[in-house]
């Protein structure tokens, strides 16, 4: 009888317990946002579809970094996928840039269909010559004004305000339009930043600015919705180009389930988000968007003589 020596049976057990990859995903959101639930959900699933062979391990709450970080680790293949707000991506992927325009979209609906259509996926994949993958859009509602001490009833109450962006030279443009006077800040830093004084309000969707607490420092919120931007998943092509083809299914088909599932979270989450800061002294406000979106015309105009984002702007516009 063939006996397999001792050590041999240990590294023949050890192998075995590791014929599975693992993907690293880290994001700066907090684990009871949607799009954290959402990636908990596509992990279980991915395991699943396959066969225990793909396991997906997640780093919420800015553990890895931020944003521009995560994306910048995804690049010299330190992190296998991340999340961030098309508004950082677009330092990164230039094209994108046209997702974080004021007031390109009709609605939600019409922007799911731009996300979903051809236009969402020539944009995911304008990042690929930049190591960077996109996989898909996660539903981040539409961003909104939240101040300190000013509610902001129209644009000209924003003049003179600091107001927390994103690293985002399009986000910039933006409040610089209305008058205000922007100031990039990492979403980690900007409760204490309000706090303190550095600056006086900043902007974002209705389930950021309660679970970030930053209702306890801001007393307005006004639902101005001016920026539908969509949070984007992304893998290093590192990644990406080792995987097969049917592993790039799996994960593919994980993706869009759980994109699926998080649109139904983000909508509870923002009736939970409002109810929630009202009942915490926070004054709703519901300005005339019109105001809002005249002082802003010129920032879509002024890509008339970039024949490319020009075009894309006009597909999203005509997307019925």
């Amino acid at each position: 009888m063939y006996f397999i020596p001792l050590l041999s049976l240990l590294f023949l057990g050890c192998s075995a317990l590791k014929e599975y990859k693992t993907i690293k995903l880290a994001h700066g959101l907090d684990v009871n946002h949607s799009v954290h639930l959402a990636m908990v959900m596509m992990g279980d699933d991915l395991l699943e579809r396959s066969g225990g062979k793909i396991r997906v391990e997640i780093y919420p709450n800015q553990q890895l970094g931020t944003e521009r970080q995560c994306l910048e680790l995804l690049q010299i293949g330190s992190l296998d996928m991340t999340k961030v707000s098309v508004g950082v991506l677009e330092n990164f992927a230039p094209k994108t840039k046209v997702l974080g325009l004021p007031f390109l979209f009709r609605d939600r609906e019409h922007s799911f269909r731009v996300l979903d259509g051809p236009i969402g996926r020539l944009l995911l994949d304008d990042g690929i010559k930049y190591r960077l993958k996109g996989l898909g859009y996660y539903d981040a509602g539409s961003r909104s004004f939240y101040t300190k001490d000013r509610p902001i009833n129209a644009p000209e109450d924003l003049k003179g305000l600091k107001i927390r962006v994103m690293e985002s030279a399009t986000a910039i443009e933006m409040v610089n339009g209305l008058g205000g006077s922007p100031t990039p800040i990492s979403w980690g830093e900007l409760y204490t930043s309000l706090q303190q004084g550095v600056v006086d309000g900043a902007e974002n969707n209705p389930p950021s600015f309660y679970l970030s607490r930053h209702y306890e420092v801001c007393k307005y919120y006004s639902l101005d919705e001016h920026t539908v931007l969509p949070d984007v998943l992304l893998a290093g092509t590192h990644l990406w180009n080792k995987l097969s083809a049917q592993e790039k299914t799996w994960l593919t088909e994980s993706i869009e389930a759980s994109v699926a599932y998080q649109r139904e979270l983000w909508m509870a989450s923002e009736k939970e988000a409002l109810e929630a800061v009202t009942k915490a002294g926070v004054t709703i406000i519901y300005p005339d968007k019109s105001l809002f979106a005249k002082e802003l015309e010129g920032l879509l105009s002024q890509y008339k003589d970039n024949d490319e984002m020009y075009n894309i702007i006009m597909e999203i516009q005509n997307t019925k």
